[in-house]
């Protein structure tokens, strides 16, 4: 591949989980989260993203993990850039799976976001070919024994809400401003606004909220704004619309922010379920 190409799909069994297949050189992922994890193979090049823990850098062969609720970035780490295969299960995915085996109650975590595992990158190329052949039994079977094993040899101490190492609760004045952006997605307060609506003023707000969730208020409207788009396309509902629906501006200020999130513009995520059509599996070329 020479130019930038992104395919995205969902799991031909498994809805709760997205399929990535791209390659990108210039393409750069803002800072943002998922609901729930990032879990890949690096085919070719460096991948390099900001993580909590600092830089990180993903080679050839590496595997990636992402945490839910994790802010990262995602760009080159080299002239030539970088391609992978990811998956995005939600949080009961791995949960359930976890409990399968008999792991301690709790949400799964990877203490470290690159992993060195051969037989993990395999099976998870496995798992993108599978389901890139529409076989769902192989692609659910490859998928559940590539992250059963990742859970067995990389997953850290599966804390529950209220246990030593569990993610803190949320700050009250936190808690409340999130939940004021989530029900005024499209005509949001201002900061001064915000502040005096949560009882706090707008620098101390700004400081709390970002200690809180890696991100200012606006940034996290914005990935917000994403995910409820997301969930408007998944309904089949036209990106124009959807932009309406989510507080963009209009359909190019909705395809920047998702494509700086998702990988792919919200047309090629659309034709993904099923919608409409954007090329093979929801595909999207560059240069």
């Amino acid at each position: 591949m020479t130019g930038e190409v992104a395919h995205y799909w969902r799991h031909p069994a498994l809805p709760d989980v997205g399929l990535l297949r791209a390659r990108y050189v210039t393409h750069r992922f803002s800072r943002h989260v998922h609901d729930g994890y990032a879990i890949g193979v690096i085919l070719q090049g460096v991948e390099e993203f900001e993580h909590p823990g600092g830089v990180e850098r993903a080679g050839r062969g590496a595997v990636v993990a992402v945490n839910p609720g994790t802010v990262h970035t995602g760009q080159a780490g080299g002239p030539d850039g970088w391609a992978y295969r990811m998956t995005y299960p939600s949080v009961e995915v791995l949960a359930d799976i976890a409990a399968e085996l008999g792991l301690p109650r709790g949400t799964p975590a990877f203490p470290s976001p690159v992993l060195d595992d051969a037989d993990a990158a395999r099976r998870l190329r496995a798992v993108h070919r599978a389901g890139e052949r529409g076989d769902a039994l192989a692609a659910s079977t490859m998928l559940r024994t590539a992250y059963a094993g990742l859970l067995l040899r990389h997953a850290a101490r599966f804390p529950s809400a209220g246990t030593p190492g569990a993610r803190p609760a949320l700050p009250p004045v936190v808690r409340d401003a999130r939940d004021l952006l989530h029900a005024s997605l499209v005509d949001p307060p201002t900061l001064e606004e915000l502040a005096a609506l949560v009882g706090t003023r707008p620098f101390p707000l700004l400081r709390a909220f970002r200690e809180a969730t890696g991100l200012p208020p606006h940034a996290y409207l914005n990935q917000a704004r994403v995910r409820a788009a997301a969930a408007l396309l998944d309904e089949g509902l036209r990106p124009g619309e959807v932009a309406a629906r989510t507080g963009f501006a209009d359909q190019a200020h909705l395809t920047r922010h998702f494509k700086r999130t998702m990988g792919v513009p919200p047309g090629a995520y659309r034709a993904a379920r099923g919608f409409g059509s954007v090329g093979a599996r929801g595909a999207t070329e560059a240069g």
